[in-house]
This record gives C-alpha cells, sequence and structure tokens, in this order.
C-alpha cells in the first residue's frame, strides 16, 4: 500500500544537498522521491542541474514581493507538486510562521553546525575562533526559531591543525551530503513502522478526557468512562485477521456512513472484520500520507459516541469559551 514520500526540495544556490538528496533517492530502496526543485532564484545553478534530471522545477523571485506574498506562492507550488514533505537544502530565506505552521513536522533543514552550537551564519569561523575539537552538521526539523527545531540527526567533522573555513566548510559538506539523505529516509519512514504508529494514536487518544490505553485480544486500544464501565472508542490493527493493513478503528454512526466513506476514498477506509457489523469504521495509517489531524478528528468523534454525557457536556462547555 505505501508508496514513496514526495519531496519538495527548496534551493537558492547552487544545490549540492539537493543533488545528494536527488540521486541517494534514485535507489530502489530509498522510501522518498524528489517530486519539485523550488527556488527564489531563478538563476540558481541547482535548478539547471535538478531540470537536467527530469525534476519538475519552480523559480519564484523574491524580489519586490512582501515576504508573506512569497512565502505563498512557494507553497501553493509545493502543494500542486503533491508532496508530503519538504526539505530545506540552502534556501536562504527566513520563512514566515504562517508557512512554518502549514508544513509543521514535514519539513526538514540542513545546518552546517552542532546544534544547538552556531545558530545562523559563519558556522565555520565560529568554531574556529572557539578553538573546538569537533564541527559538522546537523537535520533537524523546522520551527519558526530559526535553527532552533528537534534535531533528528548529526554528523561531526574533526577541526585539523591550520584549517580555514574554506577547507573545514568543504569536509563539513561532504558530512551533509551524507547525513541529510540517510536522515530523510529514516524520517519518512517512521510512519511505516507499527510501533510509532500506536505511539502517535496513543498520544492523541489519551489526551481526551479520562481516557486510557488497554489492549483488546492483542490489539492496542483506547477507552474512556473509567476503570469498570470504561467503552472502547478505537483500536489499532495491525494486519489482524489476514488484512493487509495498519489502520485505527473507530466508530461511525452506522451502516449508512460506512458506505459513503468507503465510497468516498476507497483507499483510505474499508470495513474491518468482525468489527464492522457494529459501525466501526477502518482508516489506513500506512499510507505514508496519515492526516493526523483528520485522525484526531476522528478519535474525538468516537470518544464522544461512548463517552458519559457528563464529559461530553464539559467538552461543550469548553468549546463555547
Amino acid at each position: 500500500m505505501r508508496d514513496k514520500a514526495r519531496v519538495a526540495i527548496l534551493i537558492s544556490g547552487s544545490g549540492t544537498n539537493m543533488a545528494a538528496l536527488l540521486y541517494a533517492s534514485r535507489a530502489p530502496a530509498c522510501p522518498y522521491e524528489v517530486v519539485l526543485v523550488a527556488s527564489n532564484n531563478p538563476d540558481a545553478a541547482g535548478l539547471k542541474l535538478a531540470s537536467a534530471e527530469g525534476v519538475a522545477t519552480f523559480a519564484l523571485s523574491h524580489k519586490g514581493m512582501d515576504r508573506d506574498g512569497h512565502d505563498a506562492a512557494m507553497d501553493a507550488a509545493i502543494r500542486a507538486s503533491g508532496a508530503d514533505h519538504v526539505a530545506l537544502a540552502g534556501y536562504m530565506r527566513i520563512l514566515t510562521p504562517g508557512f512554518v505552521r502549514k508544513w509543521e513536522g514535514r519539513m526538514l533543514n540542513i545546518h552546517p553546525s552542532l546544534l544547538p552550537k552556531y545558530k545562523g551564519l559563519h558556522t565555520h569561523q565560529r568554531a574556529l575562533d572557539a578553538g573546538d575539537a569537533l564541527a559538522g552538521c546537523s537535520v533537524h526539523l523546522v520551527t519558526a526559531e530559526l535553527d532552533d527545531g528537534p534535531v533528528l540527526g548529526q554528523c561531526a567533522v574533526a577541526i585539523q591543525p591550520g584549517d580555514t573555513t574554506d577547507t573545514l566548510a568543504a569536509r563539513v559538506l561532504i558530512a551533509e551530503h551524507q547525513l541529510y539523505a540517510r536522515t530523510l529516509s529514516d524520517y519518512v519512514s517512521r510512519e511505516a513502522d507499527p510501533d510509532w504508529i500506536v505511539a502517535k494514536v496513543g498520544e492523541l487518544a489519551l489526551a481526551l478526557p479520562e481516557t486510557d490505553a488497554r489492549p483488546s485480544h492483542g490489539a492496542p486500544g483506547w477507552r474512556v468512562g473509567g476503570e469498570k464501565t470504561g467503552k472502547y472508542f478505537a483500536y489499532v490493527s495491525i494486519h489482524r485477521h489476514g488484512e493487509d493493513a495498519i489502520a485505527l478503528l473507530v466508530k461511525t454512526s452506522g451502516a449508512d456512513e460506512q458506505a459513503a466513506l468507503v465510497d468516498q476514498d476507497p483507499e483510505l477506509y474499508y470495513l474491518p472484520k468482525f468489527y464492522a457489523p457494529s459501525g466501526w469504521i477502518a482508516i489506513r495509517l500506512d499510507t505514508g500520507r496519515t492526516d493526523w489531524d483528520h485522525i484526531a478528528d476522528w478519535l474525538g468523534r468516537s470518544w464522544r459516541s461512548v463517552a458519559p454525557k457528563r464529559l461530553t457536556k464539559l467538552m461543550d462547555v469548553a468549546a463555547e469559551f
């Protein structure tokens, strides 16, 4: 079921990290493909390389545009490409908070230092000036704060006697090319990991009032309502009953809604064995493109369908404020 993750890469210059990501994606086992290379610099050399390799490109100069307008245009191009993730590879623009929010958890950046050291520019000179023994690079998730997102991977590079910013930068760049592709591959693959999926569903389910986790017949499950009277509102089915799927099972209003959902998107929804007659629907979690806001909405709705009225009333009151 799972296809390769689709990645858009943003560049501003030569695009050597973009090239490293692109050529790594050509390996048959690589879990991602590059669907777009975009730039704020129409003359960026990396655009020519991408085009020669048959990758779609998009260029829009930021000159004469306000930051929000430019980011909106870049976002539109990325979405039109069908990308699931964004990789910043020498994209020399500070992104607006609105753009970052749209790609929260799905946008990565590579930075030429061992974060949290030396955020921003002139990283190699700062490492030399500090007398550090090691420099290096980091891949991190992008947040609204510059170079401040969670670090996903790092590679240290020894600083040698007599190093200049140029000699050090050249070795760090080699490390960047190795680290970025490996870290991106690991990150886009995580949603195929059943343990990661269960943990993510659990995080969302347990955020709802008075819920607890309890397996049922070997399947991870979540209940609401207390130890003795609790009722299940969600399960994760991991290839159960011979089904070739990892899916979230949640309650619907009944057969009509089940049929409408399957008809609406048969690649996402299906009728789970044994549970369907009781009004449950299965939502696939193994596509690599799970909309977790959508999953959170379904969990909340399923929770509400079985939660004690005192809890749903409290939720309704809270929603008014």
